[in-house]
């Protein structure tokens, strides 16, 4: 089934769909590894990773749709990626879903913000017109050739132009044809739980960390009517966290023995990374090959 098909019937149920933020293939491999049914690849964690620099749009269209099909090509997961802002107007918003549906993604989400965008998640936002954001809507669905392929449409006019433009927003995006509505930095569960009730489509709630928006569990989320549950930043800052103490750790004493049993054996590692199937590959084709653990 291809993984377009799957998303659609996740989001068909009456279960919100849980999506942890992957910036390369290994973390979308853990994803898989843990049980989750679906990966939402991070547009901050990609840029803050691949560069060491902010999601200002620094990165381009080619650059997000090689991580996503290296991703793709590591899980048999739906993945959705995050689009920013279509990399420029309707008419790249189109190249954008084609690359993207190329890279073997489930669906994206473009926003309403200017370019340069910036983090739905800090000050200084600003929105294009809204009748450029339908524009751009319409674009991308027209673009899709993969008729499963999910289009998200973005809010962020929350911020800059208040609650009612961005329930306003939602709904002509809706109308426009976008699969589903991403309400992004709500700053209370009552806003959420009014966005709902105003926007009738399936919508994404955005659980990121040290934001705008209150901690609420995927549950609440549930209950208010949200179909999508994204944690875009969470692993990064974990894995950000014990590497930066490791790192001090390791200047200081010069040794990494006391981490040990904080590290992913090579075992581990392997048994993540599938490499017995590259053994039997190398027997079957090569002839021989010596197993990389005994």
């Amino acid at each position: 089934m291809h993984t377009s098909r799957r998303l659609r019937e996740l989001l068909a149920r009456d279960t919100i769909l849980v999506m942890p933020g992957a910036y390369d293939a290994l973390s979308a491999r853990l994803i898989q590894q843990a049980g989750f049914e679906a990966v939402y690849m991070t547009g901050a964690g990609v840029s803050n990773s691949m560069t060491g620099m902010p999601d200002t749009g620094l990165l381009t269209l080619t650059e997000m749709a090689f991580n996503a099909k290296n991703i793709c090509n590591a899980v048999q997961l739906p993945v959705i990626a995050d689009a920013d802002t279509g990399y420029g107007n309707a008419m790249n918003v189109m190249r954008t879903v084609w690359e993207y549906e190329r890279a073997g993604l489930a669906g994206l989400h473009i926003e309403d913000q200017v370019t340069p965008k910036r983090c739905g998640h800090v000050e200084g936002k600003e929105c294009i017109a809204l009748e450029e954001m339908v524009g751009k809507v319409r674009a991308a669905v027209a673009a899709r050739r993969d008729p499963d392929f999910v289009i998200i449409a973005r809010i962020d006019a929350r911020a800059p132009l208040g609650f009612d433009e961005a329930v306003k927003r939602g709904v002509a995006c809706a109308e426009a044809g976008a699969d589903a509505i991403f309400p992004e930095a709500m700053a209370s569960p009552e806003e959420f739980a009014a966005y709902a009730r105003a926007v009738k489509a399936p919508l994404l709630a955005n659980m990121t960390e040290f934001g705008k928006t209150p901690y609420l569990t995927a549950q609440q989320f549930q209950e208010m009517g949200y179909k999508m549950v994204i944690y875009p930043m969470s692993a990064v800052r974990v894995a950000l966290r014990a590497m930066q103490a490791f790192y001090v750790d390791l200047k200081r004493t010069g040794t990494q023995t006391g981490w040990l049993d904080r590290m992913m054996t090579r075992k581990e590692l392997y048994e993540l990374i599938d490499y017995t199937r590259f053994t039997q590959y190398e027997r079957e084709f090569l002839g021989q090959a010596q197993d990389p653990i005994k």
